[in-house]
Order: C-alpha cells, then sequence, then structure tokens
C-alpha cells in the first residue's frame, strides 16, 4: 500500500458570489469576491489554477475557460449558517454548525466585562464596540498607551478581539488575557466562536499589527471532524498557519503557525516534501502509528485579514497571484497517491460597502497526478470535502 495524503489549502475568504440568504447576513447580492478582485485589477493572472479549472465555474476577468482542464472544479455551497473562519473550516472538516455563533452588535454585556477586567487585573478596557482592527487601534492609541488598557472590540463576526501595543503589555500578558476571555466565554455560555489576540508596535510612528504573533482562541469543535478520525488512527493530521488556533488543536498532530502567506505555502511545499522538522512541531503525547495516511492541512489568511477587511482589492489580487505563484512549485510534488484541495472558507470582497466577511459560495479545485478531469458543479456542503478527503484516504 502506498502513503495516501490529503493537502487542503484554503484561500481565506476568496468566495465567489452571494449565496441566497446573503440579506440574512447584511450583505449586497453584488458581493462576489474573486470576481470583484478580477475586475477591479484588470484581471488576474493564474495559470495553474486556471489550468485546473477556475476559469470554468464562472466569468472572472484574466482567467480563460480551458477545454482541457487537468483538475476537477466546482462551487459549494455553505450549509452553516455562518460566514466566519470558524465555521467555514469546522464545515470543511465535515462539522455542520446547525446554530449561528454570537453576535454582539452592541458591544459585550457589562457584567462580562467586569468578570474579565476583575480576573485579569488590567484595570479597565477601551471601546467595547464592533469596530475595524486597524482603525479602532489608530484611534485609542494615544488612551492605551496612558491607561494601559487593552482595547476590546468585536465585529460583525461572532469574536472577542482583544489589542495591545506589545511594548507596553507583554505578548504573553495578552495571551493569558485571551485564555481567561476564552474561558469567561464558555463558562458563560456566549457562544462566541474566537477570541483574538491582536498584538501590535508602532513602526514608522504608526500603530502595526504583527500578524505572526496573532493567535485565535477558538470554541473547541463540539464533535469530531475527519481530522479527529484520522489522529484517533494513529495518523499526522499538520496544521499549517492558523488551523491549530481554529479547531483548538482538536484533530491535529502537529502545527505551525506563519507569519505570512509566503510562509505557509514555503512550510506547505516543505510538509509536502516531508522536510519539516516534526518532531519539533508534534504535540505532547501524540503517538504516529500509521504512516500511510496523512493530512497536511493549511490556512492562507493574507487575502482576508491583510487586504479583504481593509478594503484592499489590489493587494488582495497579488495575494491570489503569489498563491497561484507557488502551486506551479506544488502541482508537481501531487502524486496519484495525494489528493490536493484548493477552496475558500467564506467571503470577504474589498470592493462593496463594509469591512466585514461576506456570505458566499466558494470554489472548489481538485487535484491529483492521474484524475479525471469534471465539472462538479454546484455542490451543497464544504462538508463534501470531508467525505471526498475519507473516501480517498480508505
Amino acid at each position: 500500500m502506498n502513503k495516501k495524503r490529503a493537502i487542503i489549502i484554503v484561500i481565506d475568504s476568496m468566495g465567489c458570489g452571494a449565496m441566497s440568504d446573503y440579506a440574512e447576513f447584511g450583505d449586497t447580492d453584488k458581493c462576489n469576491t474573486l470576481r470583484n478582485v478580477c475586475e477591479f485589477n484588470n484581471g488576474l493572472n493564474l495559470p495553474v489554477m486556471e489550468a485546473l479549472g477556475l476559469g470554468n465555474i464562472q466569468s472572472f476577468k484574466g482567467i480563460t475557460p480551458t477545454k482541457t482542464p487537468i483538475g476537477q472544479y466546482g462551487t459549494l455551497e455553505e450549509k452553516s449558517k455562518g460566514k466566519d473562519t470558524t465555521t467555514g473550516h469546522w464545515e470543511i472538516a465535515g462539522l455542520v454548525s446547525e446554530k449561528p455563533f454570537a453576535t454582539f452588535p452592541n458591544g459585550f454585556p457589562k457584567e462580562l466585562i467586569d468578570k474579565f477586567i476583575e480576573e485579569t487585573k488590567c484595570g479597565g478596557i477601551l471601546a467595547n464596540i464592533p469596530a475595524s482592527g486597524t482603525a479602532i487601534i489608530e484611534e485609542l492609541n494615544d488612551e492605551h498607551h496612558k491607561t494601559k488598557f487593552p482595547i476590546v472590540y468585536t465585529s460583525a463576526d461572532s469574536v472577542y478581539q482583544i489589542a495591545v501595543d506589545t511594548d507596553i503589555i507583554p505578548l504573553e500578558t495578552l495571551y493569558d488575557w485571551c485564555k481567561t476571555a476564552r474561558r469567561l466565554l464558555d463558562e458563560g455560555n456566549y457562544n462566541v466562536a474566537r477570541v483574538i489576540a491582536r498584538p501590535y508596535k508602532i513602526i514608522d510612528g504608526k500603530p502595526t499589527r504583527i500578524s505572526k504573533d496573532r493567535r485565535d482562541y477558538s470554541m473547541e469543535p463540539p464533535k469530531d471532524t475527519v481530522l479527529d478520525k484520522l489522529k484517533k488512527s494513529g495518523a499526522k493530521v499538520i496544521g499549517i498557519g492558523k488551523i491549530e488556533d481554529i479547531f483548538s488543536k482538536k484533530g491535529i498532530t502537529h502545527a505551525i503557525h506563519t507569519g505570512s502567506n509566503k510562509e505557509g505555502l514555503e512550510l506547505t511545499i516543505k510538509a509536502i516534501k516531508g522536510a519539516l522538522p516534526l518532531d519539533e512541531i508534534k504535540y505532547e503525547g501524540v503517538n504516529i502509528t500509521d504512516e500511510m495516511r496523512e493530512i497536511i492541512f493549511t490556512n492562507l489568511v493574507d487575502t482576508d485579514m491583510l487586504y479583504g477587511h481593509r478594503n484592499n482589492a489590489e493587494g488582495y489580487g497579488k495575494a491570489i497571484e503569489e498563491v497561484d505563484d507557488y502551486l506551479e512549485q506544488i502541482l508537481p510534488l501531487i502524486g496519484k497517491d495525494d489528493l490536493l484541495i484548493i477552496t475558500a472558507d467564506h467571503g470577504c470582497d474589498p470592493t462593496v460597502e463594509g469591512t466585514d466577511h461576506t456570505r458566499e459560495y466558494v470554489p472548489v479545485l481538485y487535484y491529483s497526478k492521474n484524475i479525471e478531469p469534471k465539472d462538479l458543479g454546484l455542490t451543497l456542503g464544504f462538508d463534501s470535502i470531508a467525505k471526498r478527503i475519507s473516501d480517498w484516504l480508505e
């Protein structure tokens, strides 16, 4: 038996059109992250994804349909009621969220904030409103420096975000505060998807978030996913980027954080080549007894975090082109016993009003050395990916 592997690459927020229930999520029917980014940039140069069949899914400027695709291609419709990273990734791994996570358009309840201040001994907090992260940090930086109070804010997503200047508040203190917030939210059944540590520093006179030190403290998935299934069998599940945070380490055997898409893609190439320092990134107590099956799961967050939320369509386009450049190196490494999956978890259209995620369909591309090219059409459920992985690895 040859070693079977599934390699999942999530291009964070690269949606491809408003779902039918977009209005329930406060979105417009004009949201189509990939198509609008292509249009804004007068076309994108994506020769690898084009060859896989991306241009056959719908009309994207610069991405030509091909009569001879080398992969399988289609569109996925989310079953879960959400448009956030946690919901999307959980569904990709096979867990459909029937109940949407809670959001806080008026800020978090006073009793929660009071408990947070009491237990962290932080003295007080700033903000407690929905806000753009970059904007609220710039607005409150001076007051943060004066009071040393953390900046606590949320968004249209289910997130409790804590921002501090790590030259004022140590990074480990920020992480401890986030862990306290996670515990309080869980104990109070607030149903908040993620607590996010948002460290920043003053660089060239401007508050600048430090992506590599960001951490997400997610709710633990309430049920097993395809990742748990594989881990319990003794096989490797390698999380690259913020995967271990999204799954609260559940179902993961090895993990490594990244500071950029470039780093994530280079680590993915190393993982495929078997060149990662696995002993260094393995969780304590993990015992690998099945060397014949493996999942490599990568999240590429720059499209979402650096460009989608900041309405930077030009930067978003360049980030997608960077991913495609690396796919040129990745495809030759994919053998007949490997299944490469390229998809997204939601939308974040930088060309429409607002800075929040958008409720969108997502593209999916499958590739293996001897795969039969096929138009998969529209499939209900991101969890179809989990089923495909299970079938592949068995």
